[in-house]
């Protein structure tokens, strides 16, 4: 659909795999039917939503934009019949999705305190061990991370975003128990589990797999499509 010229200037703009996606996603919102009344209520709703308070209006905003009314009609039915593709196809595998992931979908707040002081680090961990000291109060004095601006507390979450040494003590970890220093790379980390969540398979998470197994099937359509451009932008390859 494209040519090696159209293909060059999109690439050479960064805009081929965008422009890709979302032909990919529009081709699979496409085999939801909607109605008529559909189109309209969402017409309408933009219409509101934008002050354009009469057709006048709208086909100013067409114009502007390069539109017609039907193309914007379709460019706004499009998130709902994405959604119902999305539950249709994908939500009834959510589940096992969410088996496979469950471990890093799991919430964590800890406490943090980030040094590359070995000693210090001790010293830090006895003072608030012992209910000398404020660990708030230290890592606001002390963290050398980012930590430092948050008072020490980072959180909620995923349990598998923290470096996996940490995400593994935090996993056995006992909330309000404060843990020895223990060393990751150049650092030496004074930490404390405030809270544990784990994850659960409510509606959300289930939307949220269901969204996950789509994006990849996009993600494999638009790269095999890209694989089909290459002889257009490299003719010699």
């Amino acid at each position: 659909m494209l040519s090696s010229e159209q293909v060059d200037l999109l690439a050479r703009h960064r805009m081929l795999k965008p422009l890709l996606r979302q032909m990919v996603v529009a081709e699979f919102a496409a085999v939801v039917p909607v109605t008529a009344e559909d189109c309209q209520q969402a017409l309408q709703a933009f219409m509101q939503e934008q002050n354009l308070a009469s057709d006048e209006d709208l086909q100013a905003f067409l114009r502007l934009n390069l539109l017609r009314r039907d193309e914007l009609e379709q460019q706004l039915v499009q998130p709902w019949r994405l959604q119902r593709y999305v539950a249709e196809h994908y939500r009834p595998k959510a589940e096992a999705r969410f088996l496979q992931r469950k471990n890093q979908l799991d919430r964590v707040v800890y406490s943090l305190l980030r040094l590359e002081d070995a000693g210090l680090a001790r010293e830090l961990y006895l003072r608030i061990n012992e209910g000398e000291s404020d660990f708030a109060e230290l890592a606001s004095q002390y963290a050398e991370g980012p930590e430092r601006t948050t008072r020490g507390v980072v959180g909620p979450v995923p349990l598998m975003q923290a470096h996996p040494v940490l995400a593994e003590r935090l996993r056995t970890g006992t909330p309000g128990v404060l843990m020895e220093p223990f060393r990751i790379e150049k650092w030496w980390l004074v930490v404390r589990l405030e809270s544990f969540t784990p994850a659960t398979l409510n509606d959300d998470t289930a939307e949220q797999m269901a969204r996950e197994l789509f994006e990849e099937v996009v993600e494999e359509a638009v790269l095999q499509r890209i694989n089909s451009l290459i002889p257009l932008r490299f003719p010699e390859a």
